[in-house]
């Protein structure tokens, strides 16, 4: 641990920690209330989890996460996209300040800035990820000025219509071949991939969160239509829409 502790003091990058770093700098997130932090094993379950990743999920005690995987805590959409980085670190890629939207219980969501590192046990082999994810600021997000935080920024704010590459290029002052290299390294897909995935994401927030018809959140979050709403809501969740709402209404 003190090794590792040294590093981060040289604000030297990590990629693998042992299990017993892990843990022991654990306790350390507890005091950070604006950081979730957690432990996961190599089939994704939550081995411990901090304070803030309990009030995130309206949770009181770390018996209530352990065992459980995203599939349990939540949404489809999201737990996809949290499968996807997990897989991602456990092959040796390192997730280090990415900017992401996280969700909350109450499926609204909001901007952080998320780290995820390879835990490896005694022969070098795999065994699980550490990752811990902290809240920006609206402030924080202005002075940034992130050229990353733009383009997604820009996807958001106008999803009811197409954006091509070279229009999401321009917002943010970049070549297209440039800022499709760059957006790739920083979220492991194309642009209009990414693009895709966030159209669904806030249609299923907006399913659960509002009382629009169907054929209104399409047409909002830039589907061609219900039916093509409907197909790639289901390639992505496994259930339609109509589905989805009806599954969270029940509770």
């Amino acid at each position: 641990m003190l090794d590792v502790i040294a590093r981060l003091m040289k604000s030297e990058p990590l990629q693998n920690v042992s299990p017993a770093d892990a843990f022991a700098l654990a306790g350390l997130f507890d005091e950070m209330p604006e950081t979730q932090a957690w432990i996961k094993d190599r089939k994704r379950q939550y081995l411990w989890v901090n304070r803030a990743f309990l009030q995130n999920y309206a949770m009181s005690s770390l018996e209530e996460v352990v065992g459980r995987t995203d599939d349990d805590l939540s949404p489809p959409h999201l737990a996809a996209h949290f499968r996807e980085g997990d897989e991602s670190v456990l092959a040796g890629r390192v997730v280090r300040n990415r900017l992401e939207r996280i969700g909350r219980y109450d499926h609204t969501a909001t901007w952080c800035v998320t780290t995820k590192l390879r835990v490896l046990d005694q022969r070098g082999r795999p065994s699980g990820t550490v990752g811990m994810t902290r809240l920006l600021e609206p402030s924080e997000i202005e002075r940034r000025g992130d050229i990353r935080l733009g383009a997604v920024i820009a996807m958001m704010t106008r999803l009811d219509r197409v954006m091509g590459n070279a229009e999401l290029a321009r917002v943010v002052g970049l070549s297209v071949r440039a800022f499709e290299r760059a957006f790739n390294a920083e979220y492991g897909r194309p642009p209009q991939q990414y693009l895709k995935r966030l159209r669904l994401q806030i249609a299923s927030r907006r399913l659960v969160a509002t009382k629009e018809g169907l054929a209104e959140i399409a047409a909002a979050c830039g589907f061609a239509d219900q039916s093509h709403f409907t197909r790639e809501f289901r390639r992505l969740t496994g259930m339609t829409p109509g589905r989805y709402r009806e599954a969270y209404e029940a509770g």
